[in-house]
């Protein structure tokens, strides 16, 4: 991936437990830096290293991965926090929601209950600081992307895109299916960490009304 990063694959599918892998080496190379390495970014089923090509090489770089595979079951990796996000749904907070209910050719309670149904992992962190990317919606609730995207959605936008679920942390452009809204704060630089989801935590999403809402915004 250039002079100065290299990509580790550890699977050819988007799935929990090859996820679950990239989550171990990631938390392993973290854990026990290796001196040259700048950055590691996790992905779905892969991880980028970005290292300094004057500390390090690309022969020991490989040398150091087949090394951990053999030992990463010896590591011990933190079990992943459960966290629940509240969503006030439609309305003027999720404008799609009709939509996807015609799609599906079901009621919008249909699509809240469906959403709110799954304990949903997160695979990565990407897009922008803090946007969570979430699976798997149940296969009822499979959305494509909006074939125009919004030039602005609102900060806690919680949205759909094929099996995928996420929460915009701040607001940007973006094209996904937008459910619903949370009042939580997902990124905040001045934070340690700065984003309240990382890698590898579970979330359930809780229907809430508009007064509880604005409860948790004041």
């Amino acid at each position: 991936m250039g002079d100065r990063s290299v990509l580790v694959e550890l699977g050819d599918e988007i799935s929990p437990q090859v996820n679950r892998r990239v989550r171990e080496f990631s938390i392993a190379l973290m854990e026990s830096p290796i001196e040259g390495i700048v950055e590691i970014v996790p992905a779905y089923r892969s991880f980028l290293i970005i290292y300094d090509p004057l500390k390090l090489t690309l022969a020991t770089i490989k040398s150091r991965m087949e090394d951990l595979q053999k030992k990463i079951k010896e590591i011990e990796i933190p079990e992943p926090k459960t966290l629940e996000v509240p969503v006030i749904y439609g309305g003027k907070y999720g404008p799609d929601m009709e939509w996807v209910a015609d799609y599906h050719k079901m009621g919008v309670e249909e699509v809240i209950r469906l959403h709110t149904g799954t304990t949903y992992q997160v695979y990565m962190i990407g897009f922008m600081p803090g946007f969570p990317y979430m699976g798997e919606l149940p296969q009822g609730l499979g959305t494509p992307r909006r074939e125009t995207p919004r030039t602005v959605i609102p900060q806690g936008s919680v949205a759909i895109a094929q099996r995928q679920t996420g929460i915009y942390p701040v607001e940007s452009p973006g094209g996904w299916q937008i459910l619903g809204r949370t009042p939580l704060k997902l990124f905040n630089p001045l934070h340690s960490p700065p984003a309240l989801l990382e890698m590898g935590d579970l979330v359930k999403f809780v229907s809430i009304g508009e007064a509880e809402f604005k409860q948790w915004q004041s």
